[in-house]
């Protein structure tokens, strides 16, 4: 695989680097031989930081820091998601000089290097590639919704959050691993860059497409994903949250994509959509459940983001909706997501 390095310019240890995480904790894609945030957290392990795992994945104050420690560096990756998509001024340079040295670059933002003249005359002065995924389809490569979906017998869980950056991704992808231990066929369908970074093979960036096509592209993965990999269970990445005023999401997911089976993620401290109190506050989690089985999909396990929850609270948060909801509580990142397990192979074994 490429090496590459993460570019998260001081916002490593803020939820704004969600890409970064992501690639820290895995991805098929490239090999992550570093992280370049700044003098406060330069030298520290990465995992450390992120979770308290050791993943000897080092963090540098500069690109010239890191590059005097790792002999070969393939990709920079700019591994934060912005309000906006739009790219932090301190880190342009950073980006030039990386292609100065002939390193190619991944961006992740609505703001296109390709966009940029400069820059694009740069890299092809000195070999390197511009790679913005998030550029739209063209109108020939997309696809629209033609009721294929319901051919489908794989069991489909969409994995959906009451706000932005609750873990959707990630849960997704430890209950894929987690069929996966126990010799089930298991398929996520990415709906994001960070997704793709991690080597995804089914999906589409969802928030770059155009609303006619996200129905369709959404079936396509998914119908795509059942013929040629003939999965078992197969889960869907959600983004943002039914009710996130600044990007509501996720029916289309139970609709469009037919699943349904849902696990639900929450942060029991977490009090507005997206932190700004005038943005209003996130609706119970009953509240949720009561919508997403309105429209004909189950919920089958929530979990819990456990942000600003010290140990004992998270212990105690997941005893008391265990006996509110009485359906399978997780601790995704303290626990793993095998409790839900036995109703995964139930939803398997019924297909």
């Amino acid at each position: 695989m490429n090496n590459a390095i993460i570019l998260t310019n001081g916002l490593l240890t803020t939820s704004d680097a969600k890409t970064a995480h992501g690639l820290i904790r895995g991805t098929e894609k490239f090999t992550i031989v570093g992280v370049i945030d700044g003098i406060e957290t330069a030298g520290n392990d990465a995992g450390n930081m992120l979770d308290g795992k050791h993943r000897n994945i080092p963090v540098f104050s500069s690109l010239e820091e890191a590059m005097e420690n790792i002999n070969k560096v393939d990709f920079l990756i700019i591994g934060v998601a912005t309000v906006g998509g739009k790219l932090p001024g301190n880190m342009l340079e950073v980006v030039r000089k990386a292609i100065q040295k002939g390193i190619s670059i991944v961006n992740g933002l609505h703001e296109y290097l390709n966009d940029k003249e400069d820059i694009v005359l740069l890299a092809q002065e000195k070999g390197a590639q511009l790679i913005d995924i998030r550029q739209p389809k063209k109108r020939e490569q997309l696809h629209f919704w033609s009721g294929e979906i319901f051919k489908i017998k794989t069991p489909v869980v969409a994995v959906l959050g009451m706000d932005c950056a609750m873990g959707k991704r990630t849960t997704a992808r430890l209950l894929k691993q987690a069929c996966e231990k126990i010799s089930f066929k298991a398929e996520m369908i990415f709906t994001g860059q960070t997704g793709w970074l991690q080597g995804g093979k089914y999906g589409f960036i969802f928030d770059s497409t155009l609303n006619d096509f996200v129905s369709g592209e959404l079936e396509n993965a998914i119908v795509t994903c059942a013929k040629e990999a003939q999965p078992d269970i197969i889960f869907l990445e959600g983004q943002s949250s039914l009710r996130n005023p600044s990007g509501p999401c996720g029916i289309e997911l139970l609709i469009s994509g037919n699943a349904k089976h849902v696990v639900l993620i929450f942060a029991p401290k977490r009090k507005y959509f997206d932190n700004e109190a005038h943005w209003g506050f996130i609706p119970s989690v009953a509240s949720e459940i009561e919508i997403i089985e309105k429209l004909g999909s189950k919920v089958i396990g929530v979990a819990i983001n456990t942000e600003n929850c010290t140990t004992q609270e998270a212990f105690e948060f997941q005893a008391m909706y265990s006996q509110q909801l009485n359906i399978p509580v997780l601790l995704p990142l303290e626990e793993g997501v095998d409790p839900l397990l036995p109703i995964l192979q139930q939803l398997i074994h019924q297909q």
